[in-house]
């Protein structure tokens, strides 16, 4: 089930240009999930493990409505005023690709759990959300999956998911802290490509 619910996160990463117009929060995520959920249904390859699949199926897609710079800031905490400009853009697209490919693992795990979408209450003018909802399979508890989205503009972007009552972002802070502490910037933004190279050599 915690499999499925990463998988929910790498169906938002998926998100196509069509969603470009201005949509509520809620809406949004009604829309990508069930959009992409359709897809991972016909799809026998992804749901037979076909993992290097459902990796092109996340990266065929652009990723406008995520926001990675405020997500690595989240996860990296305190440290991230620490790096330079360069150091936060590396850290930003590493742990883009960390997510990526970790959660499109997640897609080969579906096995018909469907989404319950609970009612927002949203308020005109608003521009921080959270959108609850949770994730339903026969014989085993709902799990609780919300979403932070935040206003840019005109769009809204995902900066964090949080599984059961987990944050996903904040889940890594102590980990990247520790390897700041014993490394610096540099020894993070080589943790995570090490762990990224490790992904990329296990997938099919």
């Amino acid at each position: 089930m915690k499999s499925f619910c990463s998988l929910l996160v790498a169906l938002f990463l998926s998100l196509s240009v069509a969603l470009a117009q201005e949509v509520s929060p809620d809406a949004l995520v009604r829309q990508v999930t069930d959009d992409v959920l359709s897809i991972v249904r016909q799809d026998k390859d992804i749901q037979g493990g076909n993992t290097r699949k459902a990796i092109d199926l996340v990266d065929s897609k652009v990723l406008p409505y995520f926001n990675f710079q405020r997500m690595t800031a989240l996860a990296v905490g305190r440290d991230w005023n620490k790096a330079t400009p360069e150091q936060k853009k590396r850290l930003a697209d590493e742990f883009k690709t960390l997510l990526v490919r970790t959660y499109s693992n997640a897609l080969t795990s579906y096995k018909n759990q469907t989404v319950a979408y609970k009612p927002s209450k949203l308020q005109a003018g608003e521009s921080d959300v959270l959108i609850k909802t949770e994730i339903l399979q026969p014989g085993s508890k709902p799990v609780q999956l919300d979403y932070a989205l935040e206003k840019q503009g005109n769009t809204w972007k995902v900066y964090d998911v949080i599984v059961a009552g987990v944050s996903l972002v904040t889940n890594y802070r102590d980990t990247f802290g520790q390897e700041v502490r014993n490394n610096g910037i540099d020894g993070l933004i080589q943790m995570l490509v090490n762990r990224n190279k490790q992904l990329e050599s296990g997938k099919k």
